[in-house]
């Protein structure tokens, strides 16, 4: 049974969720503040984490950068909820490591089917090629690592799908939609802002193997061998 905690303030929402998930067969826990989220996203090690954006106590964007930066919650998958739609919002909880982003209200189906989607990437499915190289990057699908020069690159679980996916293509552009199907397992409705970031994102970690990621004008994304 996949383990996952809620941290949110309004008891409501609170309480809804955790109902939804259990009814999906999810042990659901909860906590109603900042502090006491963290507390026990750190004891409880769950399988996912949703997490309200803004709390009392501790922001939720704190609360995933802390978790990003201790090992053994390093790779956990969170699920961000927020009332504030602006795109700079979501660039901002991309760029902390939020592998997913909902905004209120939503739909319960849809978010049963993020948490679905986002459970199945992070479990991982079978990969046939254990280890995969382009230049100075090396991928190890087995322990899930990756290394530029020797150096270990510290992704999220999507940003490592997400790469991975690129890396078994190389030299064949992708579009944003096939990304988005593939790695995020479902469709955004149109929307690949979410790609645009990650990939942004993946650049920036890769540092000087993040030339091998190239923009397709008008098309999407391919990674070559040759910077």
């Amino acid at each position: 049974m996949k383990k996952i905690l809620v941290i949110e303030d309004e008891r409501d929402m609170a309480d809804l969720l955790a109902f939804n998930l259990e009814k999906e067969g999810y042990q659901a826990l909860v906590a109603y503040s900042g502090p006491e989220g963290l507390k026990m996203a750190r004891q409880e090690l769950p399988d996912l984490l949703i997490l309200d954006q803004m709390l009392p106590g501790m922001m939720g964007t704190e609360i995933c950068t802390t978790l990003r930066r201790e090992p053994k919650s390093a790779a956990l998958p969170v699920l961000m909820l927020t009332a504030r739609g602006e795109e700079i919002d979501r660039v901002v909880g991309f760029e902390v490591g939020v592998d997913d982003y909902m905004v209120k209200p939503f739909s319960m189906r849809e978010l049963l089917l993020r948490v679905r989607a986002i459970l199945r990437r992070s479990a991982g499915e079978p990969i046939d090629t254990p280890q995969v190289q382009l230049g100075e990057l090396r991928i190890d699908t087995e322990s899930c690592r990756v290394t530029v020069a020797g150096d270990e690159v510290e992704l999220t679980s999507t940003e490592f799908k997400l790469l991975l996916y690129l890396a078994q293509r190389p030299g064949r552009v992708l579009g944003r939609e096939l990304l988005l199907q593939n790695v995020w397992g479902y469709n955004y409705v149109g929307d690949t802002r979410t790609v645009d970031t990650h990939v942004t994102r993946l650049r920036g970690k890769l540092g000087g193997a993040g030339e091998m990621l190239k923009t397709v004008r008008g098309f999407g994304y391919k990674l070559e061998e040759s910077p």
